[in-house]
């Protein structure tokens, strides 16, 4: 059986806003976000580029990263795509 990557992905909107989100399959993900068919937030918000990225072991540890980072503010998003923070 193939193992899956569990990624916890930021992506920066055409309007300079964040979206955070998390897939098993990153490449596939993103073309769905770039042809609007991912997410409502993002698909008013195109073109997006990815930003940031952390793979996980499993599904439970992508998806408590994934909220973890949607708690943060911009700034502290910011340092984390950069590495300082």
């Amino acid at each position: 059986m193939k193992k899956q990557n569990n990624v916890v992905y930021i992506l920066k909107c055409a309007d300079g806003s964040f979206y955070t989100g998390w897939t098993n399959n990153l490449e596939k993900r993103l073309k769905a976000h770039n042809e609007g068919k991912a997410s409502k937030y993002t698909r008013a918000r195109l073109p997006v580029t990815l930003a940031y990225r952390e793979v996980f072991e499993t599904k439970v540890e992508a998806m408590k990263r994934e909220y973890e980072i949607k708690t943060y503010t911009r700034k502290a998003k910011e340092a984390l795509i950069t590495g300082k923070g």
